[in-house]
């Protein structure tokens, strides 16, 4: 019962190149690993305010993502405590999209807010590239994000083992980083940035219409 609760949270959006690392870390952690219960894994994608939950009931937090530290591309770097809300996020995809800085200051004004943190982040190479998988220098940067994330845990008592077997997935199976790779279309098929008659449509009006 004096066990801490773990939280383990890549979060990111696959669909735009770099942006998808720290679910990627977290894919390959479950693919590679198996935790004590006291340890809950989440891909939390985009879910924005949808994490705080699993943030309120952790007392340790440890949060993979892409970030802009104005560094050379694919440089890793270890954020700790209070620090970590000043560093979150290399990529807002929308208005209507909640940061993390805001979970965690919801999950903090609740008083229920992780005594420990890190965040494990890594500087994109190509953001700008919808439907692009992670580039090579941000790829590598994936096994090395992970030993810093179990060293640290480590302190805490938590010590996993190799996976034996296949893990139960934490999101699709067609999502998964070889799969996504391998069935994404040319360029002749697929736009890279976005089709243009939807941004055109959202910065203009067609004559005749209200």
């Amino acid at each position: 019962m004096n066990e801490k609760q773990v939280l383990i949270l890549g979060i990111g959006n696959i669909l735009w190149a770099d942006e998808g690392f720290g679910v990627r870390c977290v894919e390959t952690l479950n693919q590679d690993y198996v935790f004590p219960d006291n340890v809950n894994m989440v891909d939390g994608g985009t879910q924005g305010i949808y994490l705080v939950q699993h943030v309120q009931e952790a007392d340790v937090l440890v949060v993979f993502d892409a970030i802009d530290y104005g560094l050379p591309p694919g440089t890793l770097k270890k954020i700790y405590n209070e620090d970590v809300p000043k560093f979150m996020g290399a990529k807002q995809m929308s208005l209507h999209q909640t940061g993390f800085q805001e979970v965690l200051a919801m999950a903090e004004f609740t008083g229920n807010y992780p005594a420990d943190l890190l965040l494990v982040g890594c500087q994109p190479v190509e953001l700008e590239d919808f439907g692009g998988s992670l580039r090579p220098a941000v790829k590598a940067q994936v096994k090395p994000a992970i030993d810093i994330a179990l060293d640290y845990l480590a302190k805490f008592g938590v010590e996993p083992t190799r996976q034996a077997g296949k893990a139960q997935a934490l999101s699709p199976g067609q999502l998964n980083l070889s799969d996504y790779e391998q069935g994404r279309p040319d360029e002749a098929s697929a736009c890279r940035t976005g089709d243009i008659r939807v941004i055109a449509g959202a910065t203009s009006v067609p004559e005749g219409t209200d």
